[in-house]
């Protein structure tokens, strides 16, 4: 089994001062802690003894429990009954390979590394000596005064990205690290002060898992039975986990031969198989939460229970498949008893009505009665319990989420949305629960947001058209109407795809008379003057479109490289043209004089149209081809790749051809390239399509731009 280290709690007995270490661990494991390490350097190992059997018992199984360096006290007090999951060692403490052979290949063994060395010896050991690291300090903590430098997020980060085993934060962690080091590669926090200290450790704790929790993907298992039309069982699960942002997985107690208008066979493979897919899984993948659902038989829900006693996963919602909705029982009464017990086991309970009478022993005749049922249900299993309206008569549809024990009691409304298509709805709705709990959500909040979710998959599930009786849920359906089908492409390909859709664009300016007679030095004077007064006009008003894209930048970065792109068009390229047009009397007037020819007009009406529109990604998408085409063309006619003479000093455009390999604007199209194509992967689908569309309309322009002068010439 694979450890879940989410939040890792280290006891400090003068932290916990008066309230007293059991107490505050009670508490803490409460709100969620998954591994409490009892960390104690005053006590003799019989006292540690005491004090890991004591801990044994307020922590009840809902967490793990290891010892700081000391293996006998371990070895002592898992003699007397206690459950010690293992230990964890600092680098001058016992052998690890000795702590292994003492505990036994299920105990969970960490071992502290803070340094290149420490990772070097542990790859050293045989595969399964060590469990985990715990890599620290971050910060300097006065918990440990004796603590090593400390390395900090990216120093944790850098440790964690050479070594294979799962690795723990400790030290001066607190809860706004969270996301920075989860990021750096962390598998979990370990916390002392901010807890042991906390004048309320549970709600401490489960604000520390929330923030954990919403700061990766849930890894959300399902058991249950497959259905081969892919409306309910854990085909609908995995829909559902993944609809609802999470990663699904799954283990098969049954198959069925099923379509939406009912069940033909059942095939239960072998219980102990069961166990083997769930033993495959949990080896290797740590579990955010479990959905629970179709068990077949006595043995199967013994094979889940033991399952769930060994991994102890943090989050279990459990639909009790009992009562078809014909009324039908499901299961025997051995597996309805075997399944009662089972639910002890889980957080949340999810029947329907028919299910919660079986479960309450008493018919339910209305939604009070629901109510009453419900409560009576949680107080006795220990956990919540939503209570389903699904299945009462009329148009009004509410369901409740009831927690004797936490003082829970919460209701929701709904109308009923007219439709055949249910087929899955238990299924979908309690997996989409599991999944919003396990992405950090509280219990009533992810009520909310599975109800929401589920009825937003009934409304759009006629658009789906599957079979001739209860049809099953659109579970994609709002997210495909919401974000269509187009995924966003890396930066990488895009640029390629964009490049290669103005591919036309570009041959067509290399075959231009203008551009090949500019090569081999034949292009007539008054041309290439015609030309660059006709870039003078419209550098004057790209350098006015380029502020308008730094004035609506998302970033000071961007807005600085707009600002300092409509500065240079300026400064840098009318004093060129000026110095063709008018040498020596600079940018003036006589510079922007003549009349703007067609090509010029469009283009420009076109830049201003889409500045105008005030969308930033559409805007720069639409100045981009100016960068673009100019460094692609400049670099090859400087390379003389149209003609060798454009490389020859004495070419009478030399100085002309030599600003288009200019280094400097060669970056800044490098920059402007970036900054487009990363506004474009976080943009949506129809974003994508405006913005390519803007930056190949200028790329039409920039042809008819440099085809003018030919125009020109043949019209005058």
């Amino acid at each position: 089994m694979i450890a879940d280290l989410s939040l890792y709690l280290v006891t400090d007995p003068t932290l916990c001062g008066a309230r007293g270490v059991a107490e505050t661990v009670r508490l803490a494991v409460d709100g969620g802690v998954r591994i409490v390490q009892l960390r104690d350097k005053g006590a003799t190992d019989a006292e540690t003894a005491d004090q890991l059997i004591e801990l044994s018992r307020v922590i009840d199984g809902r967490a793990l429990l290891v010892v700081n360096d000391r293996v006998e006290a371990a070895l002592i007090a898992r003699a007397r009954g206690a459950r010690v999951d293992g230990v964890h060692l600092g680098q001058g403490d016992v052998s690890v390979l000795r702590a292994r052979e003492r505990l036994g290949p299920e105990a969970i063994i960490g071992l502290t590394a803070n340094t290149s060395e420490h990772l070097d010896a542990v790859a050293a050991l045989p595969a399964g000596t060590v469990d985990y690291l715990g890599v620290g300090v971050i910060r300097p903590t006065a918990t440990k005064p004796d603590h090593p430098p400390a390395l900090g997020i990216d120093g944790f980060g850098a440790l964690a990205a050479r070594t294979a085993l799962p690795c723990v934060a400790i030290g001066g962690v607190g809860i706004d690290d969270i996301e920075r080091l989860r990021d750096a590669g962390a598998a979990g926090l370990a916390v002392v002060s901010a807890i042991c200290a906390a004048v309320d450790p549970t709600r401490t704790a489960r604000a520390f898992l929330s923030r954990w929790r919403a700061s990766g993907t849930p890894r959300v298992l399902s058991i249950a039975g497959s259905d081969p039309s892919g409306g309910a069982g854990i085909q609908a699960d995995l829909k559902s986990i993944a609809a609802n942002g999470g990663y699904g997985m799954a283990a098969v107690t049954a198959l069925t031969a099923q379509n939406t208008r009912g069940v033909r066979a059942v095939h239960v493979p072998p219980a102990e198989f069961l166990r083997q897919q769930l033993d495959a899984i949990s080896d290797d993948i740590v579990i955010d939460a479990v959905k629970i659902g179709m068990l077949a038989n006595t043995e199967v829900i013994a094979t889940v229970a033991a399952w769930l006693d060994a991994v102890r996963p943090p989050i279990v919602v459990l639909d009790p498949v009992m009562v078809a909705t014909s009324g039908d029982r499901l299961l025997d009464e051995d597996a309805e008893r075997a399944l009662r017990g089972l639910l002890e086991r889980a957080h949340v309970v999810t029947p329907n009505l028919a299910e919660l009478a079986a479960l309450s022993d008493r018919p339910i005749t209305g939604w009070d009665d629901a109510l009453e049922a419900g409560a009576e249900l949680s107080a006795r299993i220990g956990g919540a319990v939503l209570v389903k309206g699904g299945h009462l008569d009329g148009d009004d549809v509410p369901d409740a989420l009831i927690d004797v024990a936490g003082g829970v009691r919460h209701g929701y409304p709904g109308s009923r949305i007219m439709t055949h298509n249910t087929h899955g709805t238990g299924c979908s709705l309690s997996s989409a629960l599991a999944t919003r709990l396990a992405g950090g959500e509280s219990p009533v909040d992810a009520v909310e947001s599975a109800r929401t979710w589920l009825r937003e998959s009934l409304r759009q599930s006629d658009a789906l058209d599957i079979g001739s009786g209860h049809g099953p849920v659109n579970h994609f359906g709002g997210l495909w109407r919401r974000g269509g089908l187009e995924a966003a492409p890396a930066r990488a390909d895009l640029r390629d795809r964009w490049w290669d859709r103005i591919a036309h664009v570009r041959a067509d300016i290399d075959e231009l008379s203008f551009i090949r007679a500019l090569a081999d030095g034949t292009l007539d004077r008054e041309r290439f003057l015609f030309y660059l007064r006709q870039d003078a006009l419209y550098l004057r008003e790209y350098a006015r479109v380029l502020a308008a894209a730094a004035r609506i930048a998302p970033t000071p970065h961007e807005q600085a490289f707009w600002a300092q792109s409509a500065q240079g068009a300026i400064t840098g390229e009318l004093e060129l043209h000026a110095s063709w047009l008018a040498p020596g009397a600079g940018v003036e007037a006589a510079t922007f004089a003549a009349d703007p020819a067609p090509a010029t007009v469009a283009y420009l009406d076109h830049l201003r149209s889409v500045a105008f529109g005030g969308d930033y990604a559409e805007l720069i998408a639409a100045v981009l081809p100016c960068f673009w085409l100019y460094t692609d063309l400049g670099t090859r006619l400087h390379a003389g790749e149209f003609d060798a003479y454009a490389r020859d000093p004495q070419h009478p455009y030399a100085s002309w051809l030599a600003t288009y390999a200019d280094p400097a604007f060669e970056k800044a199209t490098e920059q402007a390239i970036d900054h487009v194509m990363h506004a474009a992967t976080e943009s949506d689908a129809a974003g994508r399509r405006r913005m390519l569309r803007a930056f190949e309309v200028s790329s039409a322009h920039e042809l008819a731009f440099f085809a003018a002068p030919a125009l020109h010439a043949s019209g005058g």
